[in-house]
């Protein structure tokens, strides 16, 4: 196989290669009939006035062609297809008159052929063919003085006409399958180009619904936090806490601190600090004595513990930041809403698969209400549930919420577990 790819043969290669052979074909015979009466013997001013014919003729031929390609390059605005017909009856009534002149023209009717074939209807392209095929036929008969034509001259035209009817034919069909082929491309660059805005438009959406979640799961908790807090700072300082405030101080200031590296880190694209500091095990740990400082910072009574069971293996990073941002949102929800005394945070390793479970023994609501928060409250709030459905979803697990008034919530996540995972350090329980 050679090192050079040959470009593939297309229906318009065929095609752009015809309208140069009949190019060159219909030049070669006109300049052959012009050097045929050049050397013929004749009167002077006769020969002067079919060569200017001649020249016309060529003119007029060249001006047509040059202004099809400058149209189909895109040069010129004007469609010449309009003046087709026009310009084919001035050639051809050119090459009718030349011929009387000289016989030797005659042979022109060969590339006149496909043009009339070509830019005519069907019906009316035979019909001129017919007639200028017995035009050459009387003139080649009278040029050759005889009584009868002779066989040569009868089949040569007819033959030329027969060829010139087949392959105007398999012309038209390759132009045609080129016009489909063109118009097949062009559709398929728009539908491309459509495929690609909506991708990229898809792209962009998912992007912002990402970034929805981590701002809801982490800044947007964490700004709601110190609020609370700076409340209950304010509390106590009007009753003359110190020490409650200076607490309720600390709290905030370690809330601001963890945001602002939060949004450090979303503008690097990086995940969780947290994760980047420390295990899963020992961030959901961490989370849960936070969340009891916050809730002991509001004057609230809220304990939680966090809870291991199995043996921890080292977790996809994605799995990691969706188990956090799970652990993070549920418990903010149950130190704003669920008025709970005690919540769990439990992480199990159980073979296929990872769960998280967060529990509380607040006041509970009805799960098949939060359809009617779907696209969120007014304030910004209600995505919580939601986002945290999608984060799952998106990493392959399933997401449940158990509860019911005066019940408690539980909050369940399931992501399935691949193999090639390893064992990772952390203690049973915190």
């Amino acid at each position: 196989m050679s090192a050079v790819e040959a470009s593939p043969v297309t229906s318009g290669s065929i095609l752009r290669f015809l309208r140069v052979a009949l190019h060159v074909g219909f030049a070669v015979l006109l300049g052959v009939g012009v050097i045929r009466l050049l050397i013929t013997t004749g009167e002077q001013h006769g020969r002067l006035f079919f060569l200017a014919l001649a020249v016309l003729l060529a003119v007029t031929y060249l001006a047509g062609t040059v202004a099809e390609k400058r149209f189909s390059s895109g040069s010129l605005q004007v469609n010449p297809r309009r003046f087709a017909v026009g310009w084919l009856a001035v050639i051809t009534i050119l090459w009718a008159v030349l011929m009387v002149g000289s016989v030797d023209f005659s042979w022109l009717v060969f590339p006149l052929f496909f043009l009339h074939l070509h830019l005519l209807p069907r019906w009316a392209g035979l019909g001129t063919t017919i007639l200028m095929t017995v035009a050459v036929i009387v003139a080649q008969w009278i040029s050759a003085g005889t009584s009868l034509p002779q066989l040569p001259v009868i089949v040569g035209p007819l033959f030329g006409a027969a060829f010139a009817v087949a392959t105007s034919k398999a012309y038209r069909l390759l132009y045609e399958e080129g016009e489909y082929q063109r118009l097949a491309a062009q559709e398929l660059r728009r539908t491309r180009t459509e495929l690609s805005a909506s991708q990229h438009e898809a792209g962009v959406l998912a992007e912002r619904a990402r970034l929805a979640r981590e701002i809801h799961d982490t800044l947007a908790q964490g700004f709601s936090s110190i609020i609370l807090v700076s409340r209950a700072a304010r509390r106590s300082l009007a009753s003359g806490d110190l020490e409650s405030t200076e607490g309720s101080l600390a709290m905030v200031e370690a809330t601001a601190s963890e945001n602002l590296a939060e949004a450090r880190n979303f503008v690097r694209g990086l995940s969780s600090p947290e994760l980047a500091e420390s295990s899963l095990v020992e961030s959901l740990s961490r989370l849960c004595s936070k969340t009891q400082r916050e809730a002991a910072a509001r004057s609230g009574n809220l304990k939680c513990s966090f809870r291991l069971d199995g043996e921890p293996i080292e977790l996809p990073q994605p799995y990691q930041v969706t188990l956090l941002r799970a652990a993070q949102a549920s418990l903010a929800n149950v130190w704003l809403h669920a008025k709970a005394r005690s919540a769990v945070v439990s992480l199990a390793f159980q073979g296929s698969e990872v769960t998280l479970d967060v529990y509380d023994d607040g006041r509970g609501f009805e799960p098949e209400k939060l359809a009617d928060t779907v696209a969120g409250r007014a304030d910004g709030s209600g995505f919580g549930l939601r986002s945290l459905r999608e984060r799952v979803v998106a990493q392959g697990g399933t997401f449940t919420v158990e509860s019911a008034p005066g019940n408690g919530t539980v909050v369940a996540v399931r992501l399935p577990l691949r193999q090639g995972t390893s064992a990772m350090q952390g203690g049973k329980d915190a």
